[in-house]
């Protein structure tokens, strides 16, 4: 494979990047970055320790008085400015997610690396119209106004799967806000979190006010979320490792955002178009090979449809392409390690006990066979209450049920502990307005599954936590509003003193 990215040369002082500067973590242990495509590794670095996260949220407080401080003009223009930067990083970005994760070039080229530029984009003239309420007299002799204003330091932390899109997420709205902010990118994949920053750094952002530390969860992470002088944590990552990180923060009563695991359900209904949901199936549940908390992973088909639908995904899952994801004709790269491999193959081979693997189930032999690769699942027969419909698999497995009634249907999308995404597929406006309605998630497509786009929200709800990335919405997680009351009469003494002291004047 002929990369075009050579991590050890860009990253040759170190994976840290604080107070403008690349350098060495502190920990003493070091992280080895590996190719899942191929199993080598491709960058090993010293993992931070507590002392370089304390030397982030230093940089990030120092940072904070500037740049919180700067006028909504200042700040988009600083955004703009960024944006123009990252696209011109746009092929480097696109190798380094691809050597990093495995994901197809065309995946990194089409999906991750433009979405991230326009997020940036987007929050460049969002940086302007951060508003309150109007000023108003909402007593006879005061006028109110409220102020949105920043927090401080932010700590945030970002998963494997879309580290690139995810700094995005964490970082703009934050920054946009007037906060400044230290970012731990999962140890596995640093690479396109560290280049975020120094494209920042390029555009004339003030040094301090983007931070990244690579490190562990248990050391950095930990210590970042419990930090004293971080104002605000936001995490998105598996429910497990949410509610730990809700744990420590609210020992120090921090601002919290989660965005914590999915299992997403496809709800097909008997008047859908067929064609439309198969392929919508196959593609919601194998972007970024199944890697993907929104991913489609319970399709629920009512019966009329159920068993053209199994047909029909099976026989489209078979023409997908696992290869190289520097090959431009790659459809399915490796998941992000042998473990993770692994974990989804226990996955598998447990429901073969109680249900049928319909295609897939394998991983592939060959040259293929040193990658974390693994062929595109379908599974049908599983009940309700089973590991594979319950249990968050992140991987290429999509499960099909068959329901009978609208009310089953909906029933049984909304009977797990997630929700975060869900889609409905029909023609009737009826029906899908009914869909939208009554499942439990915090994004609900109508014939289709997965589009994002910066303007509007992503979160969930119930065992996926809370807060919103994107869209102005994110506003309300890194900012406190504040209520300024102004007297107005210019009396010393006001007539409500008199349930404190004194008779009534």
């Amino acid at each position: 494979m002929n990369h075009r990215f050579d991590a050890t040369e860009r990253f040759a002082a170190g994976a840290q990047f604080i107070a403008g500067s690349l350098r060495s973590g502190s920990s003493g242990r070091t992280q080895d970055v590996v190719d899942p495509a191929t199993g080598e590794t491709v960058y090993s670095y010293e993992l931070a320790g507590t002392g370089d996260v304390d030397a982030a949220v230093q940089a990030a407080r120092r940072a904070f008085a500037e740049w919180g401080g700067a006028t909504p003009g200042e700040r988009s223009d600083a955004l703009h400015r960024f944006a123009a930067a990252l696209a011109e990083d746009a092929a480097d970005l696109a190798c380094a997610e691809s050597l990093n994760c495995g994901k197809p070039i065309k995946l990194s080229k089409e999906f991750d690396v433009p979405g991230s530029v326009d997020n940036v984009a987007f929050f460049a003239g969002a940086a302007r119209h951060l508003e309150g309420k109007a000023a108003g007299e909402y007593s006879v002799d005061h006028t109110s106004v409220i102020r949105r204003e920043p927090i401080g330091v932010v700590g945030s932390i970002a998963p494997w799967n879309y580290p690139l899109q995810m700094a995005a997420w964490k970082v703009l709205p934050a920054i946009a806000a007037g906060n400044t902010i230290v970012l731990k990118p999962a140890e596995i994949t640093p690479f396109t979190s560290l280049l975020f920053a120094q494209a920042a750094q390029r555009a004339g952002l003030p040094d301090g006010v983007i931070n990244i530390v690579s490190g562990a969860g248990r050391d950095a992470g930990e210590h970042l979320v419990g930090h004293p002088s971080v104002a605000m944590t936001s995490f998105t990552g598996s429910t497990g490792v949410g509610k730990r990180v809700a744990e420590i923060a609210t020992g120090t009563v921090k601002r919290l955002h989660l965005e914590l695991g999915g299992k997403a359900p496809f709800v097909v209904f008997d008047d859908a178009d067929l064609e439309a949901a198969v392929h919508g199936a196959v593609a919601g549940a194998l972007i970024n090979t199944g890697q993907d908390c929104t991913a489609a992973t319970r399709a629920y088909v009512q019966r009329p449809l159920y068993d053209a639908f199994v047909s029909g995904v099976a026989d489209l899952m078979a023409t997908v392409r696992l290869g190289d994801p520097f090959d431009p004709s790659t459809d399915l790269g490796p998941l992000i390690s042998h473990a993770q491999r692994d974990r989804v193959a226990g996955f598998v081979e447990r429901a073969r006990g109680y249900a049928t693997v319909v295609t897939g189930g394998e991983a592939p032999q060959g040259e293929l066979a040193k990658g974390a690769y693994y062929r595109p699942t379908l599974i049908a027969g599983a009940a309700q209450d089973s590991e594979v419909v319950q249990s968050e698999i992140f991987g290429p497995v999509l499960v099909v049920l068959p329901f009978d009634s609208d009310d089953e249907g909906i029933a049984l999308a909304n009977d797990t502990p997630y929700g975060l995404a869900a889609s409905a597929w029909s023609r009737d406006v009826y029906r899908t307005g009914r869909a939208t309605r009554e499942i439990n998630a915090g994004c609900v497509w109508v014939n289709d599954h997965i589009p994002i786009i910066s303007e509007m929200p992503h979160g969930g709800a119930k065992a996926s936590g809370f807060g919103k990335d994107m869209s102005a919405y994110s506003f309300e997680e890194y900012t406190q509003v504040k209520h300024v009351m102004y007297d107005n009469t210019a009396v010393a003494r006001k007539d409500w003193h008199r349930t404190v002291f004194g008779d009534r004047p």
